[in-house]
């Protein structure tokens, strides 16, 4: 769901670049306001067993400040230079971001009653605007709308959180249901900024912590099967995780189980919890593989199966 939405923004086509960067806005006070509603939390730290909207929203307020972190770090020419995303400059990745805060805004307030289920009609001036933005535009207005929609989350209260819900892509979504597409969209592009500067970066643990119990769905929506019927165990770590990938004619899906199957013949793929969902969104490439996940056979087979952006 989080990449069918991430397409969609995107179809509307590349952003400008041209002018330099101005410097980014430093963090916002999210995390304060997180800390003084549900107490002290510390990026990176494990979310509970049976994650909570609260864990959700803990790591897309980290998402935010990371990313933040990342972009103040870069000059006028690496802002406006290319992200891993494939066509996009990292201004443009920033762009992205920020006209989906603000379309997310404007589902957080239908989902409060404050006005219809926005469509295409309001969607289409917002990334008009961002589209006419230059890289400093871009950069310093995405962060900045990022931070707007999260502090509209942090100002409702437990009963605005506990009764929100909206229809959304088909399916009925509460406020952790928001969330989770959000923060799928906002870890991977986070990524897609931060390995410019690092080849070793990493989806953040906190948001691969959350995100690797919900890749059933998009597996199912974004998997292809060009090379025929496909079994694969995958075993993750960082969190511990067993999945069964099947891909024939029927499409292509990931089922979670207690244990791998024995020695049946299936494929086995041992990676990283994140690295998997790198994978999932194309962007697993050989040269932003770990070390110890590099079955080359199994891995091109998958990277054909989730070509990514």
């Amino acid at each position: 769901d989080a990449l069918r939405f991430a397409v969609t923004l995107a179809a509307e086509g590349a952003h400008a670049a041209s002018s330099p960067v101005d410097h980014a806005p430093g963090p916002c006070a999210c995390r304060i306001a997180l800390r003084d509603h549900y107490g002290a939390r510390h990026e990176g730290d494990c979310v509970s067993a049976s994650p909570t909207t609260e864990d959700w929203l803990a790591a897309t307020v980290s998402s935010h400040e990371r990313l933040t972190r990342l972009v103040g770090q870069l000059g006028p020419d690496e802002v406006a230079g290319p992200s891993f995303c494939t066509d996009w400059s990292i201004a443009q990745v920033l762009s992205h971001l920020g006209s989906g805060a603000q379309i997310f805004s404007l589902f957080l307030r239908a989902g409060l009653g404050g006005g219809p289920i926005p469509g295409m009609p309001e969607f289409e001036p917002i990334w008009k605007r961002w589209n006419a933005m230059s890289p400093a535009g871009q950069s310093v207005e995405g962060l900045a709308a990022d931070r707007l929609f999260l502090d509209q989350i942090l100002a409702l209260d437990d009963q605005h959180r506990q009764s929100w819900q909206l229809d959304m892509f088909g399916e009925v979504r509460d406020l952790t249901g928001l969330l989770r597409l959000r923060l799928g969209e906002h870890a991977v592009h986070s990524w897609d900024v931060g390995v410019i500067r690092d080849p070793t970066a990493t989806v953040a643990p906190d948001a691969a912590a959350l995100l690797i119990d919900t890749l059933d769905q998009l597996v199912a929506r974004t998997g292809r099967a060009p090379d025929g019927p496909v079994r694969v165990s995958v075993a993750t770590d960082g969190p511990d995780r067993r999945f069964l990938l099947v891909s024939d004619d029927d499409g292509v899906q990931l089922h979670p189980v207690d244990d791998l199957p024995g020695d049946d013949g299936t494929q086995t793929l041992e990676l990283p919890a994140e690295a998997f969902i790198r994978l999932v969104y194309g962007r697993l490439d050989p040269d932003h593989t770990p070390a110890g996940s590099r079955d080359q056979g199994t891995l091109d087979l998958l990277r054909r199966t989730f070509p990514g952006p």
